[in-house]
């Protein structure tokens, strides 16, 4: 992700302004509007291997943000 903003930001901006600008830009139907970090993915695989997600079973669980690209 890191190199992925590297690139995106080119020279002259930081991480949190191409961050910025790519959720305005390119996905503006984020509910997030921000990247989800490491433990947010970690958070998710936690959950889903825990008894707690006993009532998941077969479910498509995704941890994407939110993206919503239409209603």
């Amino acid at each position: 992700m890191e190199e992925f903003l590297k690139k995106m930001a080119g020279t002259g901006k930081t991480r949190e302004e191409a961050e910025h600008e790519f959720f305005r830009d390119a996905r503006p139907s984020s509910l997030l509007q921000r990247f989800i970090t490491v433990d947010e993915i970690a958070s998710t695989a936690a959950y889903l291997v825990s008894p707690l997600a006993a009532a998941t079973s077969g479910a498509s669980v995704r941890a994407d943000g939110g993206l919503l690209r239409q209603i």
